[in-house]
Parts: structure tokens; sequence; C-alpha cells
């Protein structure tokens, strides 16, 4: 699977948490293996967000994506939940 990585997802990154990038790079490897595996609570978003998907970063971080094609992912945004989404 390709990834492309937006501009805002690279800063963002670049910013994280030691702790918050490795386990960004091992769901990042689980979502390559399994994109629907029950670890990455993979789901449609809603409201202005329709568009995209989410998954499971840790229990509070998570990352936005959305489909490009059959084979390429968009990686949008990186963030905790609240932050996302208001909640």
């Amino acid at each position: 699977m390709h990834q492309i990585f937006g501009s805002s997802f690279k800063k963002k990154t670049a910013k994280l948490p030691k702790k918050i990038r490795q386990a960004l790079a091992d769901r990042l490897r689980l979502f390559v293996d399994n994109p629907f595996d029950p670890i990455l609570n993979n789901h449609k978003l809603h409201g202005v967000r329709r568009h995209q998907r989410s998954i499971n970063v840790t229990g509070d971080w998570r990352l936005v994506y959305e489909q490009v094609d059959s084979d390429t992912i968009r990686l949008i945004d990186i963030d905790t939940h609240a932050n996302l989404y208001g909640t």
C-alpha cells in the first residue's frame, strides 16, 4: 500500500513525542498488513470529514486518512481525539 504524507501531517509528526511516533509507526505497519484489524478501530468519519477515515494510534491519539485509490492512502492528520473532533 502506498502512503502519501500531507504537508500538515508531516509537520505534526515531526513534533510528536517519541512514544507517539513509535506507536504511529507500529500502527502503520499493522495497517499495511490488515487495514481492518480490530486493534485499529478503522472507521468512517462524519460531517465535514465524511470522505475520511480514522484509526486508533493509542488510546487517545487518532490518525485521519483518506483512500485515494485501491492501493493508496493520503495521511491527513494526527492528534488527540479531543483536538481532532472537539469532544
